[in-house]
């Protein structure tokens, strides 16, 4: 009878201490900050009527560009982030009534949201983002070119993913996000698949 009440004790000790693994890498601490890094892959696709392409290579396509994030746990599950995205620069070549032109952007958003996280794994995590960004996009044209100039807007961001820790404190993470589409961007898309690699402490 002994043995039997020995061995219960020790599986329940075992499972107790996977249990507290499992919270401790999956589930930040409340309380705890963390700042990240990640390579974000986004689409563009210059559109213009009645433009034939000099370059067909270019008109659409990815561009791989970088952000930078941090955010701070207020319990295990949420959190609050904010965030800088350069989307990079893209250009476009295209004739227009005979004439050669070009179209140059360059797109960057800040973004601050609040972020609900949940473990399915040991190590595994899902989790959603939502909030808002603040898109900045320019535009400068060579030739004859319908848009041209700069613009500022406020967006609806929007986040899903998924993060693996690594250990309690290092998490890499693959998501989706959105975040609006300027009005003068003629050429990227509002959507981007980001990786990631943060830091808790």
């Amino acid at each position: 009878m002994k043995k039997v009440i020995f061995a219960l004790v020790a599986s329940a000790a075992a499972l107790s201490g996977t249990a507290a693994y499992a919270q401790s890498n999956t589930q930040d601490a409340a309380g705890t900050g963390y700042i990240g890094a990640g390579v974000v892959g986004s689409r563009y696709d210059f559109d213009n009527a009645g433009a034939g392409s000099l370059s067909s290579d270019n008109k659409s396509g990815s561009k791989a560009a970088g952000k930078v994030y941090g955010g701070y746990n207020i319990d295990n599950t949420w959190a609050v982030e904010a965030g800088y995205t350069d989307f990079g620069k893209r250009s476009y070549n295209y004739t227009q009534g005979g004439a050669a032109g070009g179209i140059n952007t360059d797109a960057h958003s800040y973004y601050v949201a609040g972020k609900g996280t949940w473990p399915v794994a040991r190590d595994f995590a899902l989790f959603g983002k939502l909030g808002v960004a603040r898109n900045h996009n320019e535009v400068s044209t060579t030739g004859i070119a319908s848009v041209a100039g700069s613009e500022n807007k406020t967006a609806l961001y929007a986040s899903v993913g998924g993060e693996y820790a690594i250990n309690k404190n290092v998490k890499v993470s693959l998501e989706y996000e959105n975040y609006g589409k300027a009005d003068i961007d003629t050429g990227r898309k509002p959507g981007a698949i980001t990786a990631g690699l943060r830091y808790n402490f």
